[in-house]
């Protein structure tokens, strides 16, 4: 079978770098660098320019099954311009490839950058060692596979009927972990729905911290396998998965001595989406609230266990989506926090309802997790389905 390099049967697009000063209310889209995710142009974050500037911008005005491909940061991904998100203009180290004729289907080329080893091959020549950046120079000269054109359209007809009963049981997982997530809130407001005097968390706490500010923690202060840093991101269903990137040196951990988590604080995430708290036990004492999170420290009394579980039910997220500053993004701060409404029932109370709350929530947690496995094989299946469709193996 004959290769062709891109550039061949395929025009390349550099982006323009457009100012967000003059980003405004509607008008021509920006495409940016975020709204190409892997497989599909996002329309989170909308950014526009006037609708005047057309004719000034006019070359990097993009058209409907144009395909763009990231070229910073998470390089090679992939996606298809739709039809309902233009007029829209390309930003810079995003590059458009368009299509000269009808010698090649759009779909084939757009599922042979899908491929995983594209990815790899897109990282493999990219520069940079913080942030890869790939450049469109070698992007013309990455050689494809042509098959005519009648092989073509018969290799997308394939995919696309595998791909279309995959996408029916990814859908039916999918919607498992909705109804996971549903079920979750209905089982904590149940819990929680008990007869008891409400207090704000200020009077259970010994203590209530912010994260530290920028100022004090710094990216290049992380290291790899050190003393894990928590930040919201790391808080998921009252438990803390720490990432082994996001750690910091003995050394450094005793500089942030006054942000170290102690057994039964509760941590919980400040920005983006409330109510995400976990209980520190042994496991966890030591390791360093970041940035994005809050500590408390709560008496000897109260237990964290329950408090954190509290801490995310459906009433309390609420009052903090309610209360919280911010609009791109959700912001609490220690003023709003202290005044969270909490039931003060006995340590006995506390312990029978948080061990209750685990029978069930376990088995949750136990069947979302067979769901995120399933959708992890889902996903590999679909990258076999396309490995074995350019092998000519469908």
């Amino acid at each position: 079978m004959k290769k062709k390099q891109l550039k061949e049967f395929a025009n390349l697009l550099n982006g323009y770098a457009f100012k967000s000063k003059n980003y405004v209310s509607s008008g021509i889209r920006i495409i940016r660098i975020a709204n190409v995710k892997d497989g599909y142009i996002s329309d989170e974050q909308p950014c526009y320019y006037p609708e005047d500037t057309f004719e000034d911008i006019e070359k990097y005005i993009l058209k409907t099954g144009d395909i763009l491909i990231s070229l910073t940061g998470n390089v090679g991904r992939i996606g298809i311009m739709p039809s309902n998100m233009l007029p829209a203009a390309l930003n810079q180290r995003v590059a458009c490839i368009r299509l000269k004729d009808n010698s090649v289907n759009k779909k084939y080329l757009f599922y042979y950058l899908q491929r995983k080893s594209f990815v790899e091959d897109c990282i493999k020549a990219s520069k940079g060692v913080a942030q890869l950046n790939l450049s469109t120079k070698w992007l013309e000269e990455y050689s494809i596979p042509i098959p005519l054109l009648p092989e073509q359209e018969r290799i997308v007809t394939r995919i696309e009927e595998l791909f279309s009963e995959l996408d029916k049981a990814v859908e039916t997982l999918k919607t498992t972990k909705q109804q996971l997530a549903v079920y979750r809130q209905a089982v904590l407001k149940e819990a929680f729905d008990i007869q008891a005097e409400t207090v704000e968390i200020l009077s259970i706490v010994k203590d209530i911290r912010i994260g530290p500010f920028g100022t004090a923690l710094h990216k290049e202060d992380y290291i790899n396998n050190g003393i894990p840093v928590i930040n919201p991101q790391h808080i998921k269903n009252n438990s803390i998965i720490p990432s082994p990137k996001i750690t910091v040196t003995q050394d450094k951990a005793n500089e942030l001595s006054s942000y170290q988590l102690k057994a039964n604080d509760i941590i919980m995430g400040r920005r983006g989406e409330m109510g995400r708290a976990a209980a520190i036990t042994e496991k966890e004492s030591g390791w360093i609230c970041g940035t994005g999170s809050i500590i408390f420290r709560l008496k000897d009394e109260f237990d964290a266990e329950f408090y954190a579980k509290i801490l995310s039910s459906p009433s309390v997220v609420h009052y903090l989506e309610e209360k919280a500053t911010g609009t791109t993004m959700k912001n609490l701060n220690e003023k709003i926090v202290r005044h969270i409404p909490v039931p003060k029932i006995t340590r006995q109370t506390q312990v029978a309802i948080t061990n209750r709350l685990e029978n069930i929530l376990s088995v949750c947690d136990s069947i979302e997790q067979t769901v995120d496995i399933a959708l992890q094989k889902a996903e590999a299946m679909r990258q076999s389905i396309l490995k074995q469709a350019f092998e000519g193996r469908l």
